[in-house]
């Protein structure tokens, strides 16, 4: 597919250059960049979403609990929709065996690594007894951080461009299959970056200005990310499977937005009023938001509270004036026939241990023997 002259000249001006290499090497050691990337969104995701939930008066470590499960899942989740969605392009007629545990190539599916690693989420939050819906909201800003660094690994894989185009900003590919040398395309994955980033932001500042009501902060980045992803995927020329004459991806943004919604709507207006007004009023979050259990999860935790037995001293104490006095007198008086209870017990049992002294044989000393 050839491009107009003026197309081409502009493409060789103005480009974004792919990088020459796809591995970082230090000595024997070699590590891919694309898992570099992604291992990098990862860490500065965990960090953003710790000081977010240790500002709101959480314990920091809950995340680092939460991750260690949330992220292995959400790896296995984003190649498995990324083999199930290209099995017939990709994987078929046994053509997935090693490819598709071949991860450091490409190939992670987003939807499916967010589904897994929300549901492995939700079930370490409440294992250790804390509100998913909260502990949501204090990752929603970090996700679309991490997934903005994550697709650099992309730029570096020399993958997942958009169609040719002569903007300023365009990117020069070293060998784009069908297209001649020179051809530049749209960075369709910076694209997805700059907007999960800006997306990101917009929960931050939305945050510091309203409260919403507990997971609705994470139903926008849910509904955003779809949104996002539904414009970038239209530029996309990569091979993907079709249902209906559109992109599989096509699909499950639209079912992100209509699922994001629909949790942000769900029964009623998601702004908690009261809270928003504590907050401009100056309150800080600390005081108003509730960041442990949460009623919902309570039943379903594997380890049940302690049950309280009821001190009834304080019951006693806490009554009426003449109701307090005759308490007092009778708490007094069982202390004392406790303590004389004790003393008897103590004199019956060295009784028992000791001889009557007027029963015992008198005792001759050496001196009176003859």
């Amino acid at each position: 597919m050839a491009l107009p002259p003026a197309v081409a000249a502009a493409s060789l001006t103005a480009a974004i250059p792919s990088p020459s290499f796809q591995d970082l090497t230090i000595g024997p050691l070699s590590f891919r960049m694309y898992g570099l990337c992604i291992a990098a969104g990862v860490l500065v995701a965990v960090v953003i979403a710790r000081r977010r939930w240790e500002a709101w008066g959480g314990d920091g470590e809950d995340v680092v609990s939460i991750a260690l499960g949330a992220v292995p899942a959400g790896l296995i989740g984003a190649r498995l929709y990324h083999v199930v969605t290209d099995w017939s392009d990709r994987y078929s007629g046994g053509r997935w065996w090693p490819d598709a545990f071949m991860v450091w190539k490409g190939g992670l599916g987003i939807p499916g690594g967010v589904l897994a690693g929300a549901l492995v989420g939700i079930f370490i939050a409440v294992r250790i007894r804390i509100d998913w819906r909260r502990m949501a909201d204090a990752i929603a800003p970090a996700i679309p951080v991490a997934q903005a660094i994550g697709r650099l690994g992309n730029w570096f894989n020399q993958e997942l461009y958009g169609r040719p185009t002569d903007l300023p900003w365009a990117l020069r590919i070293d060998a784009a299959p069908g297209y001649p040398p020179g051809t530049t395309f749209h960075p369709t994955f910076l694209y997805e970056a700059l907007w999960n980033l800006a997306l990101a932001g917009a929960i931050v500042l939305g945050g510091r200005r309203v409260v919403l009501k507990p997971g609705r902060w994470f139903a926008i980045y849910v509904a955003g990310y779809g949104l996002g992803r539904l414009w970038v995927e239209s530029l996309r020329i990569d091979e993907a499977t079709k249902i209906l004459g559109l992109r599989v991806n096509i699909w499950t943004s639209l079912l992100a937005i209509g699922g994001g919604l629909l949790w942000f709507f769900w029964r009623g207006s998601p702004v908690d009023h009261d809270a928003t007004r504590r907050l401009r009023a100056g309150e800080a979050l600390v005081d108003i938001l509730p960041v442990g259990p949460s009623p919902v999860t309570d039943p379903g935790s594997l380890t049940p509270p302690t049950e309280e037995v009821p001190d009834l001293r304080d019951e006693i104490l806490q009554g009426d004036e003449p109701d307090r006095r005759s308490g007092e007198a009778e708490v007094a008086a069982e202390a004392r026939a406790s303590r004389k209870d004790r003393a008897d017990g103590e004199g019956r049992a060295d009784g028992e241990d000791r001889e009557p002294r007027e029963d015992r044989e008198p005792r001759e000393d050496a001196d009176d023997q003859p």
